[in-house]
């Protein structure tokens, strides 16, 4: 009995004195809970967006830390984002069947104070056909004793009989399945006017860990959440969450925590790797660790954590240009395609001397060359144009003109200072080294850029997006080929296109920079096709076993730069190599070939693609027709060939699937523009016509190549 006595003082000597025994206790017991509250703006100042006014009113609460959330994957829906949170997982609408989750309303229990979530079947069965192991209800079943739900728009109306509607869309506004678990039922509700709301909440959180609340829209509300945080005890996490309708624009909301740290800080998570950003996935993760309880492995989100002091200048400012950034792409390039057009008009104009007919005299012809040479240059230089006004965040017009004038200003003066065929090289490698340092800088201007991941999809927040996966594979390629112009058949020369095919994997790949794992196998399988047929002798088994290696042993690359780089969390080791069985990869394969069968019938696509694949076959039969200006020389026949490869390899690995051939074969045109667009004084050189060494071809090549224009 002393024995006993003896022991238990110990026990409690060492947890009072110890800080690790004590934080190990307050975060495992039931001590700790968490509050979601959802917020919504009353009626509007004159001149003032819903979005300032909510934005202003959480970084203003001293206790708060604030970021944008990342709503959905897809259009906006209230419903789709509370189930997102309850399964810490999600996937686009396009992988669903049906597309939409059905009208979520709460019922209440008759036996006990709790509710149950219809038509929970229909969300399970839903849920179980898409291909991902969706969990719905996983976030309040992995918390003991459930989560209660507590509405402040006062008792049942008749109207609903016995019913609340749960979506904004449908009438109403409350936010109840957020607290359900895996059966559809929430654990308790309270309904009441608002003026009993804090008093419910507190009688709630006394006996639930978890507390989901709607607070009244307008300024009752925002008292409502300046008292919750200034009395919120020591041991709660306090989330709030923007309240919006279901309709298009609300992809992106706006989020504020407490409990993680010192407030005035902005957010961000794993999932987004963005300063500022959080991911509604995330959300679940966040509460589950607060609370000290494991996080299921279904769950994809990650736990949100403090990033830096809180700029809401800067926020505001990123959230306004993410929102425009999808409608603002497809403009842009019509903008870049239409002006060289016209470039292309106007020098097709008679040049005024002699009796040449209009159009066909040589200094017409000089003028044709030029700005097929300048328009190529200038839509090479697109990736980095880009940067300028994703810094500067002007309006719609002025982006397209600055991006415009960028791109053709660029190309102007690289054609004048590079000679003919030299010119890919510059942009190339200054596209690569500007996307390096600005992942590696956190600038963050690729994600506000046009060609960048779309965050406000909701399906990629950072690192280089299938848009430019391939149109760099064939910037590179090009560029070495423009370096090594004119040359033979060599392993250095070989190895000369091999090396830069692995940076540029390195760059794509790496989670730091662009986290993109089919960008990997792209740019693997091209410079291997390109690398293999650069080196002598004649094409073996053993050659076809190299190319057919070579994407496999780019994941292994990749896996092992994640696992140093970003300790197993970057895009690929969070991913693919977190699977847990057979099934788990299936569904990455199908949700990626579903999404890129969507893609293939996604507008003007179809034809896209058809006139892609037409234009590919009929460069590849004539070939030698097509790189005449070179002469068919092997460095730029190995070019094309894996820049052609890339395009063909993305579009069956990612899942924006044709987008990634129908860029390639783009930038490849806009390459073969370029070259036949050769001054007439430049002399094109052949490695079977021209002297035998390549060091003096090189230099011949430079002598005979007169200043552009």
């Amino acid at each position: 009995m002393r024995g006993g006595l003896f022991a238990a003082l110990l026990c409690t000597a060492l947890l009072a004195c110890s800080p690790s025994c004590a934080s190990a206790s307050e975060t495992g017991g039931a001590k700790r809970s968490a509050l979601v509250v959802f917020l919504a703006p009353g009626p509007l100042p004159s001149g003032q967006s819903e979005d300032n006014l909510i934005e202003e009113d959480l970084s203003s609460i001293p206790t708060l830390s604030t970021a944008i959330l990342s709503a959905t994957q897809g259009t906006y829906k209230t419903d789709q984002l509370l189930l997102d949170i309850t399964q810490g997982a999600r996937v686009s609408y396009s992988a669903y069947n049906p597309a939409y989750p059905p009208t979520l309303s709460l019922v209440p229990l008759s036996h006990s104070d709790g509710a149950r979530v219809q038509p929970w079947a229909a969300v399970l069965e839903r849920a179980e056909k898409a291909p991902q192991l969706l969990d719905p209800g996983l976030l309040a079943t992995s918390i003991s004793g459930g989560a209660a739900y507590a509405d402040a728009e006062g008792p049942l109306s008749a109207q609903t009989a016995g019913t609340r509607v749960a979506s904004v869309a449908n009438g109403g506004d409350i936010d109840g399945p957020l607290a359900v678990d895996r059966s559809g039922q929430i654990a308790a509700e309270s309904f009441g006017p608002s003026s009993t709301l804090l008093a419910r909440i507190a009688t709630l959180r006394a006996d639930h860990r978890l507390v989901v609340a709607d607070l009244p829209s307008g300024a009752t509300g925002y008292a409502d959440l300046r008292t919750l945080a200034a009395t919120r005890p020591s041991d709660e996490l306090l989330i709030a969450i923007q309240r919006a309708p279901d309709v298009p624009g609300h992809e992106l909301l706006w989020s504020a925590v407490a409990g993680l740290g010192p407030g005035g800080h902005t957010l961000t998570s794993q999932t987004t790797n963005q300063r500022g950003m959080i991911a509604a996935i995330d959300i679940g993760p966040t509460i589950l660790e607060y609370l000290g309880l494991p996080l299921p492995a279904d769950m994809r989100g990650k736990p949100v954590r403090l990033d830096g002091a809180f700029d809401g200048t800067s926020l505001r400012g990123l959230k306004a240009r993410l929102v425009v950034i999808d409608s603002r792409r497809l403009p842009a390039l019509a903008w870049l395609a239409l002006t060289w057009a016209l470039l292309l008009m106007l020098a097709r104009l008679p040049a005024g001397r002699g009796d040449d007919p209009p159009g066909h005299g040589p200094r017409t012809r000089q003028q044709t060359a030029w700005a097929m040479r300048v328009g190529a240059i200038a839509m090479l230089w697109a990736p980095v144009a880009v940067l300028l006004p994703a810094a500067l965040e002007p309006s719609r017009t002025v982006e397209f003109a600055l991006i415009v004038a960028t791109c053709f200003a660029l190309g102007a003066l690289t054609d004048l200072l590079m000679p003919w065929p030299r010119a890919p090289l510059v942009p190339a490698l200054v596209a690569v080294l500007a996307l390096t340092v600005d992942a590696l800088a956190g600038t963050q201007l690729l994600m506000r850029s046009l060609l960048g991941p779309s965050p406000a999809f909701g399906a990629r927040f950072y690192g280089i997006g299938n848009e430019l996966k391939s149109g760099l594979a064939v910037l590179v390629f090009t560029a070495v080929a423009a370096a090594l112009y004119p040359a033979v058949r060599s392993r250095r020369t070989a190895a000369t296109m091999a090396c830069a095919g692995i940076v540029l994997a390195i760059v794509e790949g790496s989670a730091r920079i662009g986290a993109g794992v089919g960008g990997v196998i792209l740019v693997s399988a091209g410079t291997a096709v390109a690398t293999v047929m650069l080196l002598p002798g004649t094409l073996n088994r053993k050659r076809v076993l190299i190319v057919m290696a070579a994407p496999v042993l780019g994941l292994v690359a990749l896996a092992a730069i994640d696992l140093a780089t970003a300790h197993g969390s970057g895009h690929f080791t969070g991913s693919v190599l977190d699977a847990r069985s057979p099934s788990d990869i299936r569904d990455i394969i199908v949700r990626r070939y579903s999404a890129a069968w969507d893609e293939l019938k996604n507008h003007l696509m179809p034809v896209a693609t058809a006139l892609a694949l037409v234009a590919s076959f009929m460069a590849v039969r004539r070939r030698d027709r097509v790189l005449a200006p070179v002469a068919s020389d092997p460095v730029w026949l190995a070019a094309f060939a894996g820049g052609l490869t890339s395009g063909v390899i993305g579009a069956l690995t990612e899942d924006s699937g044709p987008v990634l051939l129908v860029v390639a074969v783009f930038a490849l045109g806009c390459v073969l523009s370029y070259l036949w667009g050769v001054p007439t004084r430049v002399r094109v050189l052949s490695p079977s016509s021209q002297s035998t060494s390549p060091a003096e071809r090189s230099h011949a090549l430079r002598q005979s190549a007169a200043p552009s224009g």
